[in-house]
């Protein structure tokens, strides 16, 4: 896919080996952004790799953020360098029971001033997630075919959508044979 950016992420645990990784995958194409996590398997922040490979002028894409304190992190380590993605799990943040529309819209102008990094709304649940990433300025948001097959559904009317609601529930219990 030469005309797209494209992500490839790296597979070690060790920061040393991240970097070897991230060099070699960052010779596969000027669209290409390696995948950073934001930390290692022991919780210890990728921040400094980020920065220096940044600096070097690799396309990052830090990945696994679910906090405002990694954000800001990672912010300070994209500054002055290659364009950059930031992923943040919104996806995740909300099967914890939390909204994440307050900090992805934190994340947008936490990052405001940094031109050359885009914020990705990662592993969203939902269609609305869709509208609610444009709403605040998000990027990107990452969408799978399941999310996509429901845009049929923008817009459609609440009466309409409810009675085939109910036709569904009844061609489903017709289909299943249930007796009482």
């Amino acid at each position: 896919i030469p005309d797209r950016p494209i992500s490839f992420e790296v597979f070690s645990d060790e920061f040393d080996e991240m970097e070897r990784q991230a060099e070699e995958i960052a010779t596969w194409g000027s669209n290409v952004y390696v995948k950073i996590p934001v930390t290692n398997t022991r919780g210890l922040s990728a921040a400094a790799l980020v920065a220096k490979l940044s600096k070097r002028g690799v396309k990052v894409n830090v990945t696994a953020l679910l906090t405002l304190d990694q954000v800001i992190r990672i912010a300070g380590a994209l500054e002055g360098g290659a364009p950059a993605c930031v992923s943040v799990f919104a996806g995740r943040i909300a099967d914890t029971g939390r909204d994440p529309v307050p900090m992805m819209a934190a994340a947008v102008e936490i990052l405001r001033p940094l031109s050359a990094v885009e914020l990705i709304w990662a592993s969203p649940r939902e269609l609305l997630n869709i509208f609610q990433a444009d709403a605040i300025g998000c990027h990107i948001i990452t969408v799978t075919n399941d999310i996509l097959k429901k845009l049929n559904l923008v817009g459609k009317d609440l009466r309409e959508y409810s009675l085939d609601t109910v036709k569904m529930f009844y061609n489903d219990a017709k289909a299943a044979n249930y007796q009482l």
